[in-house]
C-alpha cells in the first residue's frame, strides 16, 4: 500500500522526502507537548485533513492505526481512571469510582497517541521506507543506526513467516491437543530456534553484503532536491508547531 500511495499526487507526496520528515517529527513533538483537550482534537483534526489530503483513506488509518492505538493505550490507562485522585463521576463496585482528572488524564494521553500515529502513520504510507532511510541519513542519524533499521525492516517478515512456518510443522505433525505446560515448552524451544536461526542470519546477511562491498553507508539511487514549496512548507510546519505548543501548555 506505500508503494502505491507514494506514488500518488498528495498533499505530502509532493514535498521533498526530508521536509516530510522534519515536519511530521515537529508535529509529534508539539503534540507530546500539549496538554489541553481540546487543542489535541484540533491537531487530531488537522492530521486526519493531512492524511486525506495525501489520499490516505479513513478506513485505512482506523484499521491499521486507530483501533491498535485505541486497545493498546486503553489498556494502559485505565487503571489511572481509577488510581488518579479527584472528584468521583462514575461509581464502580468495591468502592471504587471513575474520577474526573483520572478521566481527563486518559482522554489526554489516548488522543495524544492517537493523534501521533496518525501522524507518522500518514508519513510510513505517502513515502516509501529507502527515502524516510535516506531522509535521516541527510539529516545526520548515524550510519549504523540506518543499516539497523535497513535490516529490521526488512527481516523481520522472514523470521516471521519461519516462525509460522515452525508453528504449522508442529501442528501439523501433532496428534490431539497440547497440554498447557508442553505449549509453554514448544514456545520456548521454538523461540530458542528461532534466536539461533536470526544469529546465523545476520552472519550470512553480513558475509554477503561485505564481499558486495558494503562498508557500513547505505546507498541509493534518489537524489533529493529542494524547491520552493519545500521551504515554504517546512516554514508552515514550524510554525504549526510551534503554535501548537504555545496555545497548548
Amino acid at each position: 500500500m506505500s508503494e502505491r500511495l507514494s506514488g500518488q499526487a498528495g498533499a505530502l507526496q509532493m514535498l521533498d522526502p526530508r521536509v516530510r520528515l522534519v515536519g511530521i517529527l515537529l508535529l509529534v513533538v508539539s503534540t507530546v507537548l500539549c496538554s489541553r483537550i481540546e487543542v489535541l482534537i484540533g491537531v487530531f483534526v488537522l492530521a486526519v485533513m493531512l492524511a486525506l489530503a495525501s489520499r490516505v483513506k479513513v478506513s485505512t488509518l482506523a484499521k491499521r492505526v486507530w483501533w491498535i492505538a485505541l486497545g493498546f493505550t486503553g489498556l494502559m490507562v485505565a487503571p489511572a481512571l481509577i488510581t488518579t485522585p479527584g472528584d468521583p463521576m462514575l461509581a464502580l463496585p468495591w468502592n471504587l469510582s471513575v474520577t474526573e482528572h483520572g478521566l481527563q488524564a486518559a482522554l489526554l494521553l489516548i488522543l495524544r497517541v492517537e493523534t501521533a500515529v496518525t501522524l507518522t502513520a500518514t508519513l510510513v504510507l505517502c513515502t516509501p521506507w529507502n527515502q524516510i532511510l535516506k531522509a535521516l541519513r541527510t539529516l545526520g542519524v548515524p550510519p549504523e543506526l540506518v543499516a539497523i533499521l535497513v535490516m529490521t525492516h526488512r527481516y523481520i517478515f522472514l523470521l516471521m513467516e519461519s516462525a509460522n512456518q515452525m508453528f504449522d510443522s508442529r501442528q501439523s505433525r501433532a496428534v490431539g491437543p497440547f497440554r498447557a505446560a508442553q505449549q509453554r515448552a514448544i514456545a520456548a524451544r521454538s523461540a530458542g530456534v528461532l534466536l539461533s536461526k536470526s544469529m546465523d542470519l545476520s552472519y550470512d546477511v553480513y558475509q554477503a553484503m561485505t564481499a558486495r562491498g558494503f562498508r557500513g553507508e547505505v546507498r541509493t539511487l534518489e537524489t533529493f532536491r529542494m524547491r520552493s514549496r519545500d521551504y515554504a512548507s517546512l516554514i508552515a510546519f514550524v510554525g504549526i508547531a510551534i503554535t501548537i505548543a504555545w496555545i497548548g501548555r
